[in-house]
């Protein structure tokens, strides 16, 4: 495919059209771009912003030969279809790659990879059959028991302390393929969003400093409160990882920080923009979403300095009132350093990420407190 920048007025397709979908459809549409959304709910975000919306599988072979149509072609998650992208790759630009996001949709590749990149993870047993269970699957207990595939925001995922709890763990998970992840000294998680165009052309954000709630990120805190040279070290891992990979495209890097000596150890891998870069749009240079249209319109990726510390709150559908009623928006739109992004979903559940919203402060302590105090009026 070409390697020549491509300018507007042209047409990028996207694959997905949830919340991710939407924000990249807003910065594509504000940098002078068309849009087209492939989602088959009729809903889709995305497609309330979009010039065309193939509402239809993401394996529907006419509408990825509409697709294909397109000047260049992305995903926002990492479940989509890859033989789909690299269908799509025979025709025109794809970024990140099918190869880059069937490694993301399998915990047993995604791990090998991140080692092959000389970086650590936890401790793992690939448990794809009850005979992998041994008495040697004991150096990873007590551990949590990952599906290897489709596990998001804590689903697929059962904590076990006995050879007894992981068999039935095992069998609870449908017998599928695992990852038996032993468990760590966790002080904290952080992400880092790596935007890479080539070897030569790279940016990393700050990393985030994420708090998890139920196994859903609650906030992102930036600039994350850890040492100058464990951010830096955090920087250099995901891109890193990145350039093992050859990846093309925008790229988070989730990571445990362990024991007293605050340690790096990479989580996983998201092929595409994340919830804790949300806050690249309010507090950064260029957001992440800029960023994931500028790669795959063969563009190197923006500044990624950050303006102003902040935190990132996500607003799930557990504040809506049980008649369907709205949260009080009123404190949240009253602070002047608070911006409010809501997805544009038709129905709010418990545990669905309706919106988010991002407060900016003098620093990171701050901006937690004040994200936190107003995220409890909602």
């Amino acid at each position: 495919m070409q390697n020549t920048p491509i300018l507007p007025p042209s047409m990028l397709g996207i694959l997905g059209g949830g919340q991710l979908g939407r924000m990249f459809t807003v910065a594509a549409k504000t940098m002078g771009y068309r849009v087209t959304v492939l989602d088959p709910d009729p809903n889709a975000p995305a497609a309330e912003f979009a010039d065309r919306h193939l509402c239809a599988a993401f394996d529907d072979e006419a509408a990825l030969n509409e697709l294909a149509e397109c000047a260049a072609v992305t995903t926002e998650f990492e479940n989509v279809n890859a033989d789909a992208m690299r269908f799509l790759a025979r025709h025109t630009n794809v970024s990140p790659s099918g190869d880059c996001v069937a490694i993301a949709q399998n915990r047993i590749q995604e791990k090998a990879w991140i080692r092959k990149a000389g970086l650590q993870t936890a401790p793992y047993q690939a448990v794809c059959k009850l005979e992998d269970i041994s008495d040697k699957s004991t150096e990873y207990l007590p551990g949590i028991l990952k599906t290897a595939t489709l596990g998001y925001d804590g689903k697929g995922q059962i904590r076990v302390k006995t050879l007894g709890e992981l068999k039935a763990a095992f069998a609870a998970h449908g017998g599928v393929d695992c990852v038996l992840e032993k468990m760590v000294d966790l002080r904290g998680e952080i992400s880092v969003i790596v935007c890479r165009l080539n070897s030569g052309s790279v940016q990393t954000f700050d990393p985030a400093e994420n708090i998890h709630e139920n196994g859903i990120l609650a906030y992102s805190i930036v600039p994350a409160r850890l040492p100058q040279d464990i951010q830096q070290q955090a920087r250099q891992m995901a891109q890193r990882l990145a350039d093992e990979l050859d990846y093309v495209g925008v790229l988070a890097v989730e990571m445990f920080v362990v024991g007293d000596t605050n340690e790096l150890v990479v989580n996983e891998i998201a092929p595409r923009p994340h919830n804790s870069g949300h806050h690249t749009i309010d507090a950064c240079a260029a957001s992440q979403f800029q960023q994931q249209v500028r790669i795959m319109c063969n563009l190197p990726p923006a500044d990624t300095r950050l303006l102003s510390a902040c935190c990132m709150a996500n607003i799930l559908g557990d504040v809506w009132q049980e008649d369907g009623g709205e949260p009080d928006w009123l404190p949240l739109q009253n602070d002047g350093a608070s911006f409010l992004h809501l997805y544009g979903k038709k129905a709010a559940r418990k545990g669905r990420k309706m919106g988010h919203f991002v407060t900016l402060a003098h620093d990171a302590d701050s901006a937690f407190a004040k994200s936190a105090d107003l995220h409890g009026k909602l």
